[in-house]
């Protein structure tokens, strides 16, 4: 009996593998996979560092230098000539057009834009969202099909007519004509919020209609505080959408007063009378516009990542 229970115990030990074989080398497959995201990590961040690194350098040498990886003759001269701190004397000594970006009311007009616009987007499409998925009416799914075909429309082919409504309003450089377009709700929110919605039981809502909840109440009351996870996400990607918007705020509103962050860059990338654009205090100008949005992805990134594929109400 001994001698069969040592031989079973043999047997079990040599099935099971040892620390040392869990700790061998990895397999082929796991090498190729962690190479292949490194250098799609490098590829993605690598213009980031690059805008960093001429942010920092000295325009005057730029030339001299280009394929350093490191800051050319280190300077915070490029900041200085954005935020208008350094005279056109000094600014010009780096290669500068001596212009400044008044990137404090550029600053302020594009977080008043992007916060107007998000918000009319995600509260009208939650409610637009809600009437589609919840509510019974007639020609319902025909209406938002025509909704979806939306979004193949290329958003280029709209700016004329809505240009020619901003201007026969009287609305042109005001922040009702960058606003209004994009107010009240976009075939993508509505989709997105549409198809959590579906995923919410109808038990919880008829609960509360039981309970004496009319549609609105069930609305504000049930469904919104259940997507609140879905709604911070579209909060987010609507907000990056709208701070990055360009062409549309350059068209209806050209006066300094009006001006966006991204049109303000693009007027400081054509002060040039020197012939060249001052990459440095350009790269400067678009590491400051970036920043705030890098910042409030980074916050929220976990909840993007949690609510993007809808996994429904835990």
């Amino acid at each position: 009996m001994a001698t069969t229970a040592t031989t079973f115990d043999e047997a079990v030990a040599v099935s099971k593998p040892t620390g040392g074989a869990r700790r061998g080398r990895p397999g082929v497959g796991r090498v190729l996979a962690w190479t292949t995201l490194g250098v799609m990590m490098l590829v993605t961040l690598f213009p980031f560092y690059w805008m960093l690194r001429t942010a920092f350098s000295n325009g005057a040498f730029l030339a001299t230098e280009p394929s350093n990886l490191l800051p050319v003759e280190p300077t915070l001269g490029a900041f200085e000539r954005v935020l208008g701190l350094a005279s056109t004397a000094e600014a010009q000594a780096q290669a500068g057009s001596g212009a400044s970006v008044n990137i404090g009311r550029y600053l302020l007009n594009s977080v008043l834009v992007a916060c107007f616009i998000t918000a009319g987007q995600v509260f009208f499409g939650a409610m637009a969202a809600y009437a589609f998925s919840r509510l019974k009416w007639p020609g319902r799914n025909a209406v938002f099909f025509l909704f979806l075909t939306a979004l193949m429309v290329p958003p280029i082919f709209t700016q004329l007519p809505n240009f020619l409504l901003m201007r026969d309003l009287g609305l042109l450089n005001s922040y009702t004509a960058i606003i209004l377009p994009f107010f009240f709700m976009t075939p993508f929110a509505i989709f997105f919020l549409r198809q959590f919605f579906l995923g919410i039981p109808r038990e919880v809502e008829e609960a509360a209609r039981l309970d004496g909840a009319s549609a609105v109440g069930r609305f504000f009351k049930v469904i919104l505080p259940m997507a609140s996870g879905p709604i911070v996400t579209l909060t987010i990607l609507q907000y990056i959408q709208a701070w990055g918007e360009y062409f549309w705020p350059l068209l209806v509103a050209s006066d300094r007063d009006h001006r966006v962050l991204t049109v303000g860059l693009g007027i400081f990338r054509s002060q040039t009378p020197q012939g060249a654009p001052d990459w440095a205090g350009l790269m400067a100008a678009t590491l400051m516009a970036a920043l705030p949005v890098i910042i409030l992805f980074a916050i929220f990134s976990r909840k993007v990542v949690n609510s993007i594929g809808f996994s429904g109400i835990k």
